[in-house]
């Protein structure tokens, strides 16, 4: 895995890897953080508030844990909000959770229903991202709400065929030749020069309503997107632009279970091209056999409960699942091209160094564990955690060559135990 403290869900490997089952221990300090709140209110009815997070999980070039562990220091939220009581009114412009994440109450930043896990990537099946943003929002009495939130996008693309930006796809049956497809970008400038950045012709659109009550927060939003890609058809020398729509729909709820010490936390997303909104990244898109971007049909859903036994311990499990559609092609070959393949040959992912194209179907998780607050004061809080995530990841069924059906699948453990001092926290 080699993923540090934050896990890559979707990257445990299957029986053809050597590193199959392999163990690894690693300490990092990356997710120290530092955070600055200021807070102004010009009148006794406007508030402005300006936010910045930071972590060290980022690295440079020269990073490396031999020696010194220099690793880099990252946004994770930066923005400032205007706040207008008397009419409800509520801006954020900036970079922060998107509005697609579960909240505890209302939808406004610093009110997220995050797991209460160590992990950095969270756990399977909830939904979030952090990105630059415009987000207006109403409420009426901190009881109803709703907000329009203008986000930055970003697409994944997955291919059952080897594929880069530039590259051919397969012909589909009854033609010679496939087009030509264009769908990224290496960064440049300010950009990460080693990283793909999509065409993206608009941004990513979320409007979500909520409600709290004395029986808890409910939730229920709505998500647009966009896929642009250049199509070169065989045999023609200029290129044309194919623009896809995708996106889906969600709900959340946070609900106390007759006790405020003990929480029932659940979320769902269902859409097409929307896995980037989920932890384990499955792919957005993948190609039809005109070289046009295809959203993939998704669902992800997660579901909690955190209890609080005594004033310094916090208990919680977690449940979280996402889980992919197939849009494939018939190529000329005979064979299916696309995402979530059925007619593969998989048989070398059952043994060492054998030949693995496994496209990922689900990937299904169960989390525990908890916080200690075993010091708390004047001088703030001094903590210990406790975490344990058990994976088990699934792939689209192919066969052995010798028409035989093949379901690899593959699972993991992940334990984290963590030691966190908040000097401000009381």
């Amino acid at each position: 895995m080699t993923s540090g403290p934050a896990t890559a869900w979707n990257n445990f490997p299957y029986a053809n890897s050597p590193n199959h089952g392999l163990s690894e221990e690693r300490f990092s300090a990356q997710l120290s953080r530092f955070s600055t709140l200021l807070e102004a209110n010009p009148t006794k009815s406007v508030r402005l508030q300006a936010y910045i997070e930071s972590d060290f999980g980022g690295s440079g070039g020269t990073t490396n844990s031999v020696q010194v562990n220099g690793y880099t220091p990252r946004l994770r939220q930066g923005y400032f909000t205007f706040t207008q009581k008397d009419w409800g009114l509520h801006v954020l412009m900036g970079q922060a959770w998107s509005l697609t994440t579960n909240y505890a109450k209302g939808v406004i930043p610093r009110q997220e229903q995050l797991p209460a896990v160590t992990d950095n990537n969270q756990i399977p099946g909830i939904t979030f991202t952090r990105v630059p943003q415009i987000r207006i929002a109403k409420d009426w009495d901190k009881k109803y709400w709703i907000a329009l939130s203008i986000e930055d996008p970003q697409a994944t693309v997955g291919f059952s065929d080897t594929l880069s930006s530039g590259g051919t796809l397969p012909a589909s049956y009854g033609r010679l030749a496939g087009p030509r497809v264009y769908y990224a970008n290496s960064g440049g400038v300010l950009l990460n020069p080693n990283t793909q950045y999509t065409y993206n012709p608009a941004p990513d659109i979320v409007l979500k309503t909520a409600v709290d009550t004395s029986f808890g927060h409910y939730e229920v939003f709505g998500l647009a997107r966009w896929f642009r890609g250049l199509v070169q058809p065989a045999g023609e020398n200029h290129t044309h632009k194919s623009t896809q729509f995708g996106g889906g729909v969600g709900a959340g709820m946070t609900v106390p279970l007759g006790t405020d010490k003990l929480q029932l936390t659940g979320n769902v997303l269902a859409g097409q091209g929307i896995g980037r909104y989920g932890p384990s990244l499955i792919p957005d898109t993948t190609f039809d056999s005109n070289g046009n971007l295809t959203p993939i049909p998704e669902i992800m859903g997660a579901l909690g409960l955190v209890g609080h036994p005594a004033r310094s311990v916090l208990l919680y499990t977690y449940g979280g699942v996402e889980s992919a559609g197939r849009r494939t092609y018939l190529g000329a070959d005979g064979i299916q091209h696309g995402y979530g393949a059925t007619d593969l040959n998989l048989s070398g992912c059952e043994y060492e160094f054998g030949t693995c194209s496994a496209q990922t179907r689900t990937l299904a998780s169960l989390t525990t564990g908890g916080w200690w607050h075993f010091m708390d004061g004047h001088y703030g809080s001094v903590m210990g955690g406790l975490q344990y995530t058990y994976i088990r990841k699934f792939a689209f069924k192919g066969n052995d060559g010798a028409d035989h059906a093949v379901d690899p699948t593959t699972y993991g453990h992940t334990v984290y135990v963590t030691f966190r001092y908040y000097p401000f926290q009381q």
